[in-house]
């Protein structure tokens, strides 16, 4: 009795691994500065969204993004696309359970809460040897400075949806290969005015919204060996 039961157990581990083969999956890890997020007006979480871009088509595919902003949930507020306007800009329109395209038909969007622990971390799954640009966009609400204050008294503007310091835009370039680690840039600073977003240069007045996420890893690693699938909801 015993034999026949390690001898399936032994079939099954194989069968797992063997399930892992040929595949692979970029990891997002991700640190927050709870300090830095205590300083802001609301001491909440940020919004964020992450990301994968087909640099030859130019296709893009939302691997996460925080509830709040894929609903448009902002206390009675719909449609908020001062938050995180880049990622708005490109999925306002687009329907995140269309899979045509053959370079990313693995990819699944994950919608969640925003997240309160120090460290996220989720997995997209990729073709092997595929190519990608890896983004980040992040804005912590009410992170208020002088550059960027609640309300400007030269030009008596108030910050209608408390966005405070611009949304941040990271991002990665990388080779869906074994073993790959690389740590995103901060490239540009993404606004949206008068109905259009526009991304610049991190200008100098963006202070700790630097240090939100204090550490982001983004890795290739091979999918890891589960006896149960995860099922994930978009």
């Amino acid at each position: 009795m015993g034999a026949s039961i390690l001898g399936l157990l032994t079939i099954l581990i194989a069968f797992l691994y063997f399930k892992t083969q040929g595949r692979l999956q970029v990891q997002f890890d991700i640190h927050q500065n709870r300090e830095a997020i205590y300083l802001s007006t609301f001491a909440e979480p940020p919004q964020f969204a992450i990301w994968l871009e087909n640099p030859k088509t130019g296709t893009c595919e939302t691997v996460f993004v925080t509830s709040r902003v894929s609903k448009g949930d902002w206390e009675g507020k719909r449609n908020v696309p001062v938050a995180l306007p880049r990622w708005y800009e490109l999925f306002k329109d687009q329907d995140q359970s269309d899979r045509s395209n053959d370079d990313s038909e693995h990819i699944l969007a994950v919608t969640g809460a925003t997240p309160k622990d120090d460290f996220f971390s989720i997995r997209a799954e990729v073709p092997p040897g595929s190519e990608w640009n890896c983004w980040i966009e992040m804005n912590l609400a009410g992170d208020f400075n002088e550059a960027f204050p609640e309300f400007n008294e030269q030009t008596l503007e108030e910050d209608e949806f408390s966005c405070g310091q611009p949304a941040l835009l990271f991002k990665a370039e990388i080779q869906a290969v074994e073993g790959l680690v690389v740590e995103p840039a901060l490239v540009n600073q993404s606004i949206w005015e008068d109905g259009n977003n526009r991304i610049e240069p991190v200008s100098k007045g963006v202070t700790t919204a630097r240090d939100v996420f204090d550490h982001i890893s983004i890795s290739v690693q091979k999918p890891k060996i589960k006896l149960i699938e995860e099922k994930i909801e978009n």
